[in-house]
C-alpha cells in the first residue's frame, strides 16, 4: 500500500472521517472559548504581560472539548498593547495538567490582525512557505471569553519539541528563539544577528533565548563557523533551508524576519545530523506590512532587491551567502521558483480568495477588528495608511497590488533574468535498485558548467552533494555529451535525490522545490514476515536495573526474534506516534539473534554509539510501534508505569503482557509479576498545596514513589506507618505521578497542584 495512503488512513482512524476537523485545515474556522472565574482577566493578563506570565483559566473548551485548569497569558511585541481590546494570546492546555493536548497540540498561538487589514497575511505566508521548507501549520480561530466572542484571531502550530519531533526528528536537544529578550527594538543590546562577538556565550545570552537545558556552546561554534570560517558552514547550518528562508523573505518582503532591521523571528533546532535547521516565525507582518525597512538603508516593498543586505554589517548570514558564487546561484534559483510558480502565475491568489471567503463573515461581526470590513474587503488591491510601530505611520500595501509590481520589478531585474541551464532528463541505471547495490544516476544538461547529485539513503539524513561526470568513465555515455553521470551505492533503506546544475551566471534545481522535495526511487528491502520480531518488553521509568554503555538509566525497548533464523531489521522502524511511523529507523545493518533479543534505548541520544532512538518514553503511559515506515508490524500499549517495572510479554513472543521485574535481554521472568493492589489508600487533599496526607488502610512497610511528568523524582521511601504527610510547598503546579507498592501489589494514582 502506498506509504501516504496508509498514514492517511491511521491518521482518519485516529480522530474519526468526519466528526473531528483537523486542527489547522485552512478551509475551517476553529471555536475556542476561554472561562475565567473572574470578571477581571483583561487587567490580570496585562499585569501578566510584564513578566511572560500565565494566569489559570478555569477552562478551555476546543471545538466542543473541554480542558481543565489551562494557562493563559497576552503574547507579542509591538501587536500587544494594555489598551487593545483584542491582544494575542497564548493558551497552554497542559500548564497545570500535563496529559492535555488538542490532536496532539498542546500550546496554542493565536495573532490578533495587528498591522493586517486582510487578516491573512500569516496563514497565506505559511501556505506559500510549506512549500519549500518545513514551517507552522496556520489557520483561523473564532475566540470567546467568558462568553463574549473577541474576534478572529490567525492561529499558527507553536514552534515546540512536538513540532521538532515531528520535522527534525527529535524533541529533547537544542533548539533557540531568534528573539531579543525584552523585546526587538533600536535599543536592543544584543540581535539574534549571528554576527560573532566571542566565543563567551554569555556575550549572546539576550539576543538569543535557549528553549532546552543545553546548547549554548553549539550556538557559539555555528556563529564562528559562519563569520570565521565558512568553507566548514554546511556541518553546522541546514544551508539549504538557510537559503530557502532568505529567499522566502526578500520575494514576500517579510522583513519583520532575519532580513529586516531587528534580525529577529526565526528558529535554530539541532537536528539528526549534528547541525542547526532554521525554521521561520511570525508571519503576520510579511507582504510588506512591516514598517522597519531592512537596517541598512531606504527601503522600498515592491522593488526590493533579491541582493539587499549582501554588503551589510549587520546580516552576516545574507553577507556570506550571497558572497559565495553557488550559494547565490542557488538563491537565485529558489528566488526564481517562488516567484514563477506562486505568484506570475497568481496561484497565491486562489488561496488568498478561499481564505478571504472562510473568514468573511467573521470578520464582519469582530467587535475588536483593527481595520474597517470595507478595508477588509479591498485588503488586496488597496493600500492603508497609518500605523506607528517601528519606523513611524507607515503604508501597509494591498497584497495583490504589491505582487504583481514585484513580479514585473523581477522580470527587469538583473540576477533574476539571467539564463539557468537545463536538464531535459534525469535517471537511475536500475529502477529498483535492491539493498546495497551500486547504481548509476544520470542527468542531460545544456548551456551547464557543472552537474550535481545530491542524495541520500535515510529519510533523517543529510542530503550528500557531489559532483557528477561528462567524461566517459562514468557510466555516461561519450565524453562531452553533456550527458552526466556518477554512481552511488544503495546502503539505506531509502533513496532520495535531487539534481542541481549550474552555469556562470545561474543555477537549477531538479525538482525545483529540492531540497524541501526530491525524486526517490523505490528500494526492495527485505523486510521480515510480520510476527517474526515482536516487541518484548517496555521500561519507560527505568531507575537503576539496566544503564547504557554511557551509564545512563534510559528507556529501552526490547525486541524478540520468534524465529530460529536471525534477521536484519534494516529499513525498520520504532515510534511513540501512530502519525508519525518513520521516527526512527533502525540503521544499517541491524541484526536481530535467532530466538533472541535486540534492546534499542528510546532516549533521544541518537549520536550515541549503539542503538538510541529520537524519542522517549512516558511513564504515564502510551504506545511503542514496530513497522515499515507505512505497515505496522506490531503495537503495545502500555499504562502508567512503575520505577524499574517493566511491562512485558509473558512468556517471550506471546500475547498477555504483565508488569514484572526486568529482564534486560534475558527471557521474561514472568513469575516475577506485579499483581494488582489488593490494599485501599486515600490521599488528600487532591488537587493539593503546601502537603498531601498518604493513608494506607492498614499498617504495611510500603514503598512510595512520586514524580513530575518529567520523570523527575520528588519523593522516593519506604514507610512502615499507615498515615504519613508529605510537605509539597516547593513542588511546582503541575500533574504528579505517585506510586505505592508493597506485599500486597501496587497502585499509582495522579496528583495535581
Amino acid at each position: 500500500m502506498n506509504k501516504r495512503i496508509t498514514l492517511l488512513f491511521l491518521h482518519l482512524s485516529f480522530f474519526g472521517f468526519s466528526q473531528v476537523q483537523n486542527f489547522y485545515d485552512r478551509s475551517t474556522i476553529q471555536t475556542i472559548e476561554v472561562f475565567f472565574g473572574f470578571s477581571n482577566w483583561d487587567v490580570q493578563l496585562d499585569a501578566a504581560f510584564a513578566t511572560e506570565s500565565y494566569i489559570i483559566a478555569d477552562s478551555v473548551r476546543i471545538n466542543g472539548i473541554t480542558y481543565d485548569s489551562c494557562g493563559v497569558k497576552y503574547k507579542g511585541n509591538s501587536s500587544y498593547n494594555p489598551t487593545n481590546q483584542k491582544n494575542p494570546l497564548h493558551i497552554e492546555l497542559d500548564h497545570i495538567k500535563g496529559n492535555q493536548d488538542y490532536q496532539g497540540y498542546k500550546d496554542i498561538k493565536l495573532q490578533n490582525g495587528y498591522k493586517d487589514p486582510s487578516m491573512i497575511r500569516e496563514v497565506l505566508s505559511y501556505a506559500v512557505l510549506e512549500q519549500y521548507m518545513d514551517c507552522p501549520k496556520a489557520n483561523f480561530a473564532n475566540v470567546y471569553i467568558n462568553g463574549t466572542y473577541r474576534g478572529i484571531y490567525s492561529s499558527a502550530e507553536s514552534i515546540s519539541k512536538t513540532f521538532n519531533a515531528n520535522n527534525y526528528y527529535q524533541s529533547g536537544d537544542t533548539y533557540f528563539k531568534c528573539n531579543p529578550i525584552g523585546g526587538a527594538g533600536p535599543g536592543s543590546s544584543v540581535s539574534p544577528d549571528l554576527k560573532y562577538i566571542s566565543m563567551d556565550s554569555s556575550a549572546y545570552a539576550n539576543g538569543y533565548e535557549l528553549r532546552t537545558t543545553y546548547g549554548w556552546n553549539r550556538l557559539v561554534d555555528l556563529i564562528n563557523t559562519l563569520n570565521n570560517d565558512f568553507t566548514n558552514i554546511e556541518s553546522k547550518l541546514d544551508i539549504d533551508r538557510a537559503i530557502w528562508m532568505l529567499a522566502f523573505n526578500n520575494v514576500l518582503v517579510n522583513l519583520d524576519s532575519y532580513s529586516g532591521a531587528f534580525r529577529q523571528n526565526y528558529y535554530l533546532t539541532w537536528d539528526n545530523n549534528s547541525r542547526f535547521v532554521p525554521t521561520v516565525w511570525d508571519l503576520n507582518m510579511s507582504f510588506g506590512g512591516f514598517p522597519g525597512g531592512t537596517g541598512s538603508g531606504t527601503t522600498t516593498s515592491t522593488t526590493l532587491d533579491p541582493m539587499s543586505n549582501s554588503t551589510s554589517n549587520i546580516h552576516p548570514l545574507i553577507v556570506k551567502i550571497l558572497g559565495d558564487p553557488m550559494y547565490k546561484r542557488m538563491y537565485m534559483a529558489h528566488v526564481r521558483t517562488i516567484v514563477q510558480e506562486t505568484f506570475a502565475n497568481d496561484y497565491y491568489l486562489t488561496i488568498a480568495n478561499q481564505l478571504r471567503t472562510t473568514i468573511d463573515a467573521s470578520v464582519n461581526s469582530d467587535p475588536y477588528k483593527f481595520y474597517t470590513y470595507t478595508q477588509f474587503q479591498n485588503s488586496l488591491t488597496t493600500a492603508v495608511t497609518g500605523g506607528g510601530g517601528p519606523g513611524g505611520g507607515a503604508s501597509i500595501p494591498g497584497i495583490q497590488a504589491l505582487m504583481a509590481a514585484r513580479v514585473s520589478y523581477f522580470n527587469t531585474n538583473t540576477n533574476y533574468v539571467l539564463v539557468p541551464p537545463t536538464i531535459s532528463s534525469f535517471s537511475s541505471s536500475v529502477a529498483s535498485p535492491v539493498y546495497n547495490q551500486t547504481i548509476t544516476i544520470n542527468a542531460t544538461c545544456a548551456n551547464e558548467t557543472s552537474v550535481f547529485l545530491g542524495y541520500r539513503t535515510n529519510h533523517q539524513l543529510k542530503f550528500n552533494r557531489v559532483a557528477m561526470f561528462d567524461d566517459g568513465l562514468h557510466n555516461d555515455g561519450a565524453a562531452g555529451d553533456h550527458v552526466y553521470g556518477v554512481d552511488a551505492l544503495v546502503d539505506g533503506i531509502v533513496f532520495e535525490y535531487y539534481i542541481y546544475t549550474e552555469n556562470a551566471s545561474a543555477g537549477l534545481f531538479s525538482p525545483q522545490r529540492a531540497e524541501h522535495e526530491y525524486h526517490s526511487l523505490i528500494i526492495s528491502v527485505p523486510f521480515p514476515l510480520p510476527g517474526a520480531v515482536l516487541i518484548n518488553e517496555v521500561m519507560a521509568s527505568n531507575g537503576t536495573s539496566v544503564l547504557d554503555q554511557n551509564g545512563e538509566d534510559d528507556d529501552w525497548i526490547e525486541l524478540y526474534n520468534t524465529t530460529p533464523n536471525p534477521i536484519d531489521l534494516s529499513g525498520m522502524y520504532l515510534t511513540d506516534d501512530a502519525l508519525v511511523l518513520m521516527k526512527w529507523s533502525f540503521p544499517v545493518p541491524t541484526t536481530i539473534p535467532a530466538n533472541g533479543y535486540l534492546v534499542v534505548w528510546a532516549d533521544n541520544d541518537v549520536f550515541q554509539s549503539g542503538l538510541h532512538a529520537s524519542f522517549k518514553l512516558n511513564a504515564s503511559g502510551e504506545s511503542v510501534i514496530f513497522s515499515t515506515g507505512a505497515s505496522i508490524y506490531d503495537q503495545v500499549n502500555y499504562g502508567v508505569q512503575t520505577t524499574d517495572i517493566s511491562y512485558a510479554r509473558c512468556p517471550d513472543g506471546g500475547v498477555t503482557f504483565a508488569f514484572v521485574a526486568p529482564t534486560y535481554l534475558a527471557s521474561n521472568n514472568c513469575f516475577a509479576t506485579v499483581t494488582s493492589a489488593s490494599f485501599d489508600v486515600k490521599v488528600f487533599p487532591n488537587p493539593f498545596n503546601d502537603f498531601i496526607t498518604i493513608q494506607l488502610d492498614e499498617q504495611l512497610t510500603s514503598f512510595i514513589s512520586i514524580t513530575d511528568v518529567n520523570g523527575k523524582t520528588l519523593c522516593n521511601e519506604e514507610v512502615t506507618k499507615p498515615e504519613i504527610q508529605l510537605s509539597t510547598s516547593n513542588w511546582a503546579n503541575g500533574m504528579y505521578i505517585m506510586t505505592i507498592q508493597n506485599e500486597r501489589g501496587l497502585k499509582s494514582l495522579k496528583l495535581i497542584k
